[in-house]
């Protein structure tokens, strides 16, 4: 989320052990080209913040480089859409991200079950 949000992309395009990532109203890398090296990505933006452009930017950068995504820009959301105890809540964008990060982890995870062993 926000910062965490950009993190996470900017991870994303460093570290191939990631196999998806879900920033919420994230920023960009510089150059916005490095996202070419990205697992899929499911992203959230709200319109009314600072980040949608970043959210539009990056909607452009995955398809020109044919990684799997989803990203969405919610019209009526603020910053924070997310956070359910701040005044710039929007459920219904909230519950619609939640669904859409679930179904898209869904399709693009491995879902076996591995065995962590202690100390490992």
């Amino acid at each position: 989320f926000c910062m965490g949000g950009g993190f996470a992309i900017a991870w994303a395009c460093t570290d191939d052990r990631l196999k998806a990532v879900a920033p919420f109203y994230g920023a960009n890398p510089r150059p916005i080209d490095a996202v070419q090296r990205m697992c899929p990505v499911v992203g959230s933006y709200p319109e009314k913040d600072f980040t949608a452009s970043a959210g539009r930017a990056l909607d452009v950068e995955l398809t020109r480089h044919n990684i799997a995504h989803d990203i969405r820009i919610y019209p009526a959301a603020r910053h924070s859409f997310f956070n359910d105890t701040g005044r710039a809540f929007n459920k219904s964008a909230a519950d619609d991200s939640w669904a859409r990060v679930l179904e898209f982890f869904d399709g693009h995870l491995n879902r076996k079950k591995v065995a962590i062993k202690p100390g490992a």
